[in-house]
């Protein structure tokens, strides 16, 4: 008889149980990784009338591989760029919900007597909300095209950001024992340098490889490289000190910027979802009815943070944004969860073996109790709100709308702030590339020439040829020279400004000096910096040119997938309102019709900004232009505005939302002065459509907000007016009314 390895027979029946039990939880319309955790626990040893699982420790390992897919996945969903597109709302939102979430929690552990780690581990736990429960219960309550889960989207950008830092963190105080000030900052100071440095090298070097291979790619060559990469970098990460998890998830959020993103993500889904759910079974293994009895008050007691606490807190956070109350509350009442960081984050204190037992199991206990209350959680959050509307003083709404309007203006970033912004930017990038380098050379370079009379000096020039672009760009390179210039031209801030270029110069000199002084005796290296810097100086010109080159390779890679996302497409709507994208079929009321005639505007209150029809992008469309089957129309309005033309037009909204959407317009507000030639006229007489290529959306006058005036609207003084166009004809138009 042919004899089965124990792992084998063990997987068998995990993936047997696991998918009886998610067929159930389908039919039930429950989230399935909630149905993987009950599968765990039906073939774990806690649960006696099935048979359980024998080879433990091979199933903890095939878990581990689940959460580096995992966290390889999410990384692919997060990229650096949706990070900076996510908003001043997002991050707000999501770094208040954090910090107070964390410290409720922490407190929750030392009143039930925990000592400190166990008490920060739960801190964390608490801290972060399950993107998975999340979309799936927006996508089945139909929610998705709404204001708020755009911003709760948005926070749970901030929040993988957040948690990969706190898996750090968190081991960094857990291996010490103790919470040092110094110790902290190094690491996230390292934290820091690595991340800068991954992203860096691996935007410059790997769009190039996947393009010179591409004739080599099909769909097997193109899985196997990217899983090869995400190993090595897994295996990278833990020889730096960190964990794999973060290795998985940096490699991932650097594909993302490829642009085989998405044929990545595609081909990478099926065996993130096999180890993912080997991942949550493990999970749901460790469930043990007794400990979760013993430890039915912390179990209550986090639950409620979760119910009460956190919703709460996203709420103040998106208020402070300057979110409307309505908006901040569906917000926070969908962020009432935990999901997979939070079991990652367990599973760190388990592996690290410095938390104790119950936390693990009351974690999964507080991630089943709230992945059931998630989609009642946001179907409440209406009726509530209307309570609370009810019941709040009319001048607390005055203040709170009134609030609302100032923190949504748009501002424009000051030249000072944009020298800033490029001083910080350029000095930290190629801070960490020059020090990556010389550390390199003096441990790996050097030793290659110790056997030689010359060799220290070999390592040294071959250092400084590899140097000389990245110390010319750190001490010389300006970008923006009109902002420059504009500084320079206000007298007051001369002298911050050459403060701050001769900053840079010194900190090359200061980098030249740390290479010589690995190499040589002090008075050597003294030496070395000057002779160094005249041949430097000396070939300037042709040092720029290079740094041109590596610059511009590393720009075009960089926006190799520069198309604007629906994720953007919020920034284009002003107030309370954000666009949503609809497909029309070919039984739509308004096929064959034009704008005009299909009266969209004058029913339903919304404006159509862009129509896609295939390749072709219609900008800001006229009156007259036609509408077809299968056009997709990106539609600004508010969430009634549009669930009510979502429910005429009787289409779903488009599965295809995810993919890049090529948008070349944008949001801007002026406001109309005493001898703007736009005053008394109405917004037809003003030919604005056809003088910006724009549409205007709103206009507030006097405290109040017109949404989508008709374009018989008189323009008044001190009118705001908030236009969607083409931004170089915009730009080109403000400056028209301003002079």
């Amino acid at each position: 008889m042919i004899h089965l390895p124990p792992l084998i027979i063990d997987l068998a029946l995990i993936l047997v149980s696991a998918a009886v039990v998610t067929l159930i939880f389908k039919r039930l319309k429950q989230p399935v990784v909630l149905g993987y955790i009950i599968a765990g626990f039906l073939v774990g040893p806690n649960f006696k009338m099935f048979p359980s699982i024998v080879d433990i420790e091979g199933i903890r390992t095939w878990a581990e591989i689940g959460v580096i897919f995992l966290l390889f996945g999410l990384g692919l969903e997060f990229s650096f760029k949706k990070l900076i597109k996510v908003g001043g709302t997002a991050v707000i939102t999501g770094l208040t919900e954090i910090t107070l979430t964390m410290i409720v929690g922490y407190s929750v552990g030392q009143l039930l007597g925990w000592n400190s780690i166990d008490s920060l581990f739960l801190g964390g736990i608490l801290a972060i909300a399950s993107t998975t429960i999340i979309i799936r219960a927006f996508d089945e309550l139909g929610v998705k095209n709404q204001k708020f889960a755009g911003i709760v989207t948005g926070v749970l950008v901030i929040e993988d950001l957040v948690a990969v830092l706190l898996m750090v963190l968190l081991s960094t105080v857990a291996v010490s024992k103790t919470f040092s000030g110094s110790e902290m900052i190094f690491s996230v100071l390292k934290l820091a340098f690595f991340l800068v440095l991954w992203f860096v090298s691996g935007i410059f070097f790997l769009p190039t490889l996947l393009r010179r291979i591409r004739s080599l790619m099909n769909e097997e060559t193109l899985l196997i490289v990217s899983l090869a990469l995400c190993f090595l970098m897994v295996v990278l990460a833990t020889y730096f000190g960190f964990s794999p998890a973060l290795g998985a998830f940096i490699m991932g959020s650097v594909l993302a910027e490829t642009t085989k993103a998405e044929k990545i993500e595609h081909l990478t889904k099926s065996v993130k979802n096999l180890f993912g759910a080997i991942f949550f079974v493990s999970v749901g293994m460790l469930i043990d009815p007794g400990v979760m009895m013993q430890y039915a008050l912390p179990i209550a007691a986090a639950t409620l943070v979760l119910l009460f606490g956190k919703p709460l807190f996203v709420t103040l956070g998106a208020v402070a944004a300057g979110q409307p109350l309505k908006i901040a509350m569906q917000s926070g009442m969908s962020l009432s969860q935990i999901g997979e960081f939070s079991f990652i984050i367990a599973t760190l204190g388990l592996t690290l073996n410095v938390t104790s037992n119950f936390l693990y199991p009351v974690a999964v206990a507080v991630s089943v109790l709230t992945t059931f209350t998630t989609p009642y959680m946001i179907r409440l959050s209406e009726p509530l709100y209307k309570r609370i509307e009810k019941i709040i003083p009319r001048k607390w709404g005055k203040v709170l709308n009134r609030y609302g309007v100032e923190a949504q203006n748009i501002t424009e970033i000051s030249d000072w702030k944009k020298v800033l912004r490029f001083y910080f930017i350029n000095v930290t990038i190629l801070s960490v590339v020059i020090i990556t380098i010389v550390l390199l050379s003096t441990l790996y370079l050097a030793p290659m020439f110790s056997d030689y009379q010359w060799g220290q000096t070999v390592t040294a020039v071959i250092t400084l040829i590899i140097l000389s672009p990245f110390l010319w760009a750190l001490a010389f390179r300006r970008t923006n020279r009109q902002a420059y210039a504009n500084v320079w031209l206000k007298t007051s801030q001369r002298g911050p400004l050459l403060v701050l270029l001769l900053s840079r110069v010194v900190l090359a000199v200061l980098f030249i000096g740390f290479l010589f002084d690995r190499l040589f005796s002090p008075w050597i290296a003294l030496a070395g910096v000057i002779v160094s810097i005249l041949i430097l100086a000396l070939l300037s010109k042709k040092i720029k040119t290079f740094y041109g080159r590596i610059e511009m390779r590393f720009l075009n890679n960089y926006n190799a997938r520069e198309i604007e996302t629906p994720d953007t497409i919020g920034m284009l709507s002003p107030w309370d309102t954000h666009m949503a994208i609809f497909e029309l079929n070919s039984k739509s009321p308004y096929i064959g019709k034009t704008l005009f005639e299909s009266k969209i505007r004058e029913e339903f209150g919304v404006n159509i900004a862009v129509i896609e029809r295939g390749d072709f992008v219609i900008n800001v469309p006229g009156r007259a232009e036609y509408l077809y089957p299968n056009d997709r129309i990106s539609v600004i309005g508010t969430d009634e505005q549009l669930e009510n033309f979502r429910l005429h037009l009787d289409s779903t909204l488009a599965e295809s939302q995810k993919e890049p959407t090529k948008q070349t317009v944008s949001l801007h507000h002026f406001t109309l002065g005493p001898n703007c030639p736009l005053l008394n006229r109405t917004i037809r007489e003003s030919k604005l459509r056809e003088r910006s290529k724009g549409l205007v959306v709103g206009i507030e006058r006097n405290g109040k907000r017109l949404l989508n005036p008709e374009s018989d609207l008189v323009f008044e003084a001190n009118d705001k007016v908030w236009i969607v166009g083409n931004e170089l004809r915009i730009q080109i138009l403000l400056k028209e009314l301003a002079g």
